[in-house]
Order: C-alpha cells, then structure tokens, then sequence
C-alpha cells in the first residue's frame, strides 16, 4: 500500500439519515476524494456541498488502527466528532455563534476494508447529545472504491 502514502483518488457515496424531534431527512453524495494512509490510520477526503450555502465543505474521515472514527467538517460551522463503538466523547462544534459542547453516543461502528481493489465501508449509528438532550440520531452509511 505504499501509493497510499500519496493518495488514491476515490469514488464516494455518502447516504446519512438524520431523525431530529421525530422528523427523518435523508441526504446522498457522490462524490469523488481520495485516500491516504498515514502510519496505522487511514484518511478519507472528500467534499460536500453545504444544503444552505451550496459552498463545498472539506470533509475527513480518519479511520484509527483501534476501528475508531474521526469526523471533521471544515466550512463556516467547525465540526469534530469522535465515533468509538459502545461509547460516549464529548466532542465541540464551532460555529459563527460560538463553540456548543456536544457528545456523541455511538451504539453501532462498523469499518470494512479490502485492498484488492481498495475499496470498504463505514458504518456509523450514533446519538448526538447537547448535555442531556437529544440533538438526535444520525446513520452514516459510506462506501468508497479506488
């Protein structure tokens, strides 16, 4: 896996499901990224276009040796979350209002990989939480090929 060291350009598509005070939305991506290895992690890279905006939104998923995910969003709101299975992190999210507090509960974590063809999965249920309240429950379905 040496080429990883440089990058793979990759195919994404991205399915999220997001149930908020009893409402459910469902968003898709396909997008294009590319994939490092750096030491024991991996690196996902890729963009999304903000719903409201319609700017692009750098988006890193960093996989660890532990199958632990890392979750940053860059753009106008700053997003860092932490998806361990079984677990609850606190996590911040920064917006143009101020750094929130939250937490991620992550009943579910799933992470395949092959690397004839490179090509895998993440899956990732998880609870957001702002102290004690709900934010709510979010899937995560990602599937990626070089």
């Amino acid at each position: 896996m040496d080429e990883l060291n440089t990058g793979v350009p990759i195919a994404i598509h991205l399915d999220t499901y997001i149930t908020q005070e009893g409402e459910q939305s469902h968003f898709t991506f396909d997008e294009d990224g590319q994939l490092f290895q750096m030491g024991d992690s991996v690196y996902l890279r890729y963009q999304e276009t903000d719903e409201h905006t319609k700017e692009p939104v750098p988006v890193t998923m960093k996989i660890d040796n532990e199958g632990d995910v890392l979750l940053t969003r860059s753009g106008e709101n700053k997003l860092r979350l932490r998806f361990s299975n079984g677990k609850r992190i606190q996590a911040r999210y920064r917006t143009p209002y101020g750094i929130l507090p939250v937490d991620t509960v992550t009943p579910f974590l799933e992470v395949r990989m092959r690397d004839q063809p490179i090509s895998g999965t993440v899956n990732v249920n998880y609870q957001l939480f702002a102290g004690e309240s709900l934010l709510g429950d979010y899937k995560i379905r990602l599937q990626f090929t070089a």
